[in-house]
């Protein structure tokens, strides 16, 4: 057995329960009828291995305990898995340049939430924003239960508390571009690019030129898959009506509200804006949650078919 560590069309790195990384060919079984893997194999991935001519090939993949996905760019409504089996998203952002996104934060954070994944959030670039910027946006996430670290990767600052959240957990990293997660990679584990390029042979570039996940083990009980930073994160199984089922600190208050269509909007007894007026849920998280389920409303063949959450359907 061995773990997917990169995918490149139809050819794959993967690493053994020891010894360096090498590459794999795919059984034709396993990909569609073009020829193309597309969610067949992914970073993550159990696979068993067979060997021909001195070649390994993928025989099969074992099943997922988890997988975290993401609408594909392009028309056509179509799911893009991103990599599968972990045990965290850590999803970084920056304080300024570029400034914070919360849309593309709670994007993250709901497709976690939906894919039954424990999430954290990373503010870097502390040392450009203004005193106390970090805990004000860093309190509005603890209040929904998502753990938070404030970072300046340029000098080292929180990455021993990221380091140490990090440890025993397959940790998959997302941001948007610019916010510095090559960096803080970096500062997370001096020599990554030298780890990086073991397990790219093909092209023998480092990171930064990386066009798709990429699993490391620096050692140190850390595994840590490094994405692409990404101009934008398009949601994928979660709908205008099922939104509020991922914004973990709604539910509780789901289903309390006067009338059984609340909008959430301007209803009297709305349940949710109460929990707002008191303090209970983050003003910027509720307005994020409502400009959010616009875009969603507007979208054609939004996302995908309206489910709840995986934490949601394990709560029935």
């Amino acid at each position: 057995m061995a773990t997917v560590a990169r995918v490149d069309f139809g050819l794959c790195v993967v690493l053994p329960d020891d010894g360096p990384p090498f590459e794999a060919t795919v059984r034709g079984r396993l990909m569609g009828p073009r020829k193309s893997l597309g969610n067949a194999v992914v970073v993550g991935d159990r696979v068993t291995l067979a060997w021909e001519r001195e070649r390994a090939v993928i025989e099969a993949v074992a099943p997922r305990r988890n997988a975290f996905s993401r609408r594909a760019s392009g028309d056509r409504p179509l799911e893009q898995v991103v990599a599968a089996n972990l045990d965290q998203v850590v999803v970084v952002a920056a304080l300024a340049d570029p400034p914070f996104r919360p849309g593309f934060v709670d994007r993250v954070l709901g497709q976690a939430e939906h894919a039954g994944l424990p999430a954290r959030l990373v503010l870097n670039k502390t040392d450009l924003a203004p005193p106390g910027e970090a805990a004000t946006v860093l309190d509005a996430y603890a209040r929904a239960g998502y753990p938070g670290h404030a970072t300046c990767a340029r000098r080292g600052e929180g990455i021993e508390a990221l380091r140490h959240a990090c440890r025993g957990r397959r940790s998959l990293f997302i941001g948007h571009s610019g916010v510095g997660k090559s960096t803080l990679l970096a500062a997370l584990v001096p020599g990554v690019e030298l780890l990086a390029r073991a397990v790219n042979p093909r092209t023998g570039k480092g990171r930064h030129t990386t066009t798709a996940a990429l699993l490391l083990r620096p050692g140190d009980g850390l595994e840590l898959i490094d994405t692409p930073g990404m101009r934008s994160f398009a949601l994928w199984g979660i709908g205008p009506r099922d939104l509020e089922q991922a914004y973990v600190e709604f539910r509780r208050f789901l289903g309390a509200c006067r009338f059984g269509d609340c909008a959430h909007v301007a209803e009297p007894g709305c349940a949710l804006r109460e929990a707002v007026a008191r303090g209970d849920i983050a003003e910027r998280r509720y307005a994020s949650f409502l400009k959010l389920r616009e875009e969603l409303a507007q979208e054609p063949r939004a996302a995908a078919p309206h489910g709840a959450t995986a934490r949601a359907r394990r709560a029935r």
